[in-house]
C-alpha cells in the first residue's frame, strides 16, 4: 500500500524554501511537524530535480546559442547572393 504524502510538491518547495530563507532546518521541523530525515530526503529529492532541470537547460541554451549562429550566417549568406544578382543585372 502506497501512502501518500499529506504535503503537495508545492508546499515542500515552499517548506525546503523556508531554509534558503535563513530559518533553522529543526524550527522548520517542528513548525510542519515533519522529521529531519523527511526532510533532507525532500531537500536531497529536490536538489537532484534541480541539477536535472539546470542540465537540460544548459544543453537548450546550447542549441539555441547554435541555432542562432546559424540563422545569422544564412542570413549573410542571403543578402551577399542578393547583393551578387543585384551587380549581375
Amino acid at each position: 500500500m502506497n501512502r501518500t504524502s499529506r504535503f503537495t510538491p508545492d508546499q515542500v518547495v515552499n517548506i525546503l524554501g523556508e531554509q534558503k530563507a535563513g530559518s533553522r532546518t529543526a524550527d522548520i521541523c517542528y513548525k510542519h511537524g515533519i522529521s529531519r530525515a523527511t526532510f533532507f530526503k525532500w531537500k536531497s529529492k529536490h536538489w537532484a530535480e534541480e541539477n536535472a532541470n539546470a542540465r537540460k537547460l544548459k544543453l537548450v541554451e546550447e542549441e539555441n546559442r547554435k541555432l542562432k549562429r546559424l540563422l545569422a550566417d544564412l542570413m549573410v549568406e542571403n543578402i551577399t547572393l542578393k547583393e551578387v544578382q543585384h551587380k549581375r543585372q
